[in-house]
C-alpha cells in the first residue's frame, strides 16, 4: 500500500505564479508602519518576489490550525450587509467570536476589533474621503481622532504577521483583564488569530495568501513599529524621528525565503472563513504558531471582481 504524504496530497494542488511584496535587506535600521483613514505606508523598503502560490481548494481539509497555522472554516453570518457599520458592529464580533471558541476549543474568546478592506483603489479614496468630510468642525478642523477601527483600509500589500513575539504576553495580560473585569482564574494558554470572510462575489482579483508556518524559521521576522495617527508624516526625515516605539504595538516583517510554502483558497465564499494565527504562546503548538500573510494580485480567473472583505482579530484563552 502506497503511503501518502504531505507532498503526495499537497503536489496534486493547482498553482498559480504571482508576486508578494517582501521586505528588502539595506533598508533604513527603523521600521513603523504609520496608519490612518484609507491609508497604510511603511519606513521599510519592500520589493516585489516571484513566488508559486499553491491553491489549498481542492484539498481545503487538509489544512489544520495546529500544523499549518491556518484553515479554512465554514461559518455562516447573520450580517446582510457588511458595509451597514451599524449592523456589523451590533452583531458581527459576538458571532466571531463564537466560530473561534467552537474551532480552537478555547474557554474565552474575546474580540479586538473588525476592518473592512477594498482592492478597489477608488472605493477606498472614495470612503476616505467621506470620513474626512464627516469629522470636520466649522472651521475645518478634525474633530475627533483617528481610530484605526471599523473603516475601510486598502488590502495588504506586504508579508507580515499583525503581532511580533516579546510583546504579546504582556498584550495578552492586558487583553484578559478588559474580558474579565470582575477578575478570573488566569489563562495557561492563548492565541492571537485573524477571522477572514471575502464578501464580495467569486472570483476576487486580490485574495489573501497564507505561508505554511512550518515553512517559517522561529528566528525570522523583523519588528514593524505600529503609529495611528490622524496625518501619515510627510517625509521621510519626519518618519524615522525620534520616537517612542518601545511603548506601541508592533508586527513582524519578513525577507524572502526560498522555502517558504504560499497557500490560498479561491473563489471563496460569503459563508467562508479564513482563520489563521498571529502567535500562539504553547510551546508544543511551535508547528503551526504563527502565519506570514499578504494579498496578492490573481491572474488566475478571467473576469475577476473586486476584493471586498472584513477581518475581526481575536485572542482565546484556556483557564
Amino acid at each position: 500500500m502506497a503511503i501518502i504524504t504531505d507532498d503526495t496530497i499537497e503536489s496534486t494542488a493547482r498553482t498559480t505564479l504571482a508576486t508578494l511584496n517582501y521586505l528588502l535587506p539595506g533598508g533604513p535600521s527603523i521600521n513603523r508602519r504609520f496608519v490612518s483613514a484609507g491609508v497604510e505606508l511603511n519606513t521599510g523598503r519592500y520589493g516585489p518576489y516571484p513566488v508559486t502560490i499553491r491553491d489549498g481548494r481542492a484539498i481545503r481539509s487538509h489544512f489544520t490550525l495546529a500544523r499549518h497555522g491556518f484553515t479554512l472554516l465554514d461559518a455562516p453570518t447573520s450580517i446582510t450587509d457588511f458595509h451597514d457599520r451599524a449592523e456589523v458592529e451590533a452583531k458581527y464580533q459576538d458571532e466571531v467570536c463564537e466560530h473561534v471558541r467552537q474551532a480552537l476549543g478555547a474557554d474565552l474568546v474575546f474580540a479586538q476589533g473588525w476592518m473592512l478592506r477594498s482592492s478597489s483603489g477608488e472605493r477606498v479614496a472614495a470612503h476616505k474621503a467621506a470620513e474626512a468630510a464627516s469629522n470636520k468642525d466649522e472651521e475645518g478642523e478634525g474633530k475627533k481622532p483617528y481610530r484605526h477601527y471599523g473603516g475601510l483600509q486598502p488590502a495588504a500589500g506586504e508579508v507580515h504577521v499583525d503581532t511580533e513575539p516579546s510583546r504579546q504576553l504582556a498584550a495578552a495580560e492586558r487583553l484578559y483583564a478588559r474580558a474579565r473585569p470582575e477578575g478570573g482564574p488566569g489563562f495557561k494558554r492563548f492565541v492571537m488569530s485573524s477571522f477572514w470572510r471575502a464578501f464580495s462575489p467569486p472570483p476576487q482579483d486580490c485574495p489573501l495568501a497564507v505561508c505554511d508556518a512550518r515553512s517559517v524559521g522561529d528566528e525570522e521576522g523583523t519588528p514593524n513599529v505600529l503609529w495611528v495617527v490622524d496625518r501619515v508624516p510627510e517625509t521621510e526625515e519626519e518618519r524615522l524621528a525620534e520616537m517612542d516605539d518601545a511603548g506601541q504595538l508592533a508586527a513582524s516583517i519578513f525577507e524572502y525565503r526560498e522555502g517558504h510554502r504560499w497557500w490560498y483558497f479561491s473563489g471563496m465564499e460569503r459563508g467562508e472563513v479564513l482563520l489563521f494565527k498571529f502567535h500562539d504562546s504553547r510551546p508544543e503548538e511551535r508547528g503551526g504558531w504563527r502565519t506570514p500573510h499578504t494579498a496578492f494580485w490573481d491572474g488566475s480567473f478571467e473576469g475577476a471582481r473586486e476584493r471586498e472583505s472584513i477581518e475581526c482579530r481575536t485572542i482565546a484563552f484556556w483557564e
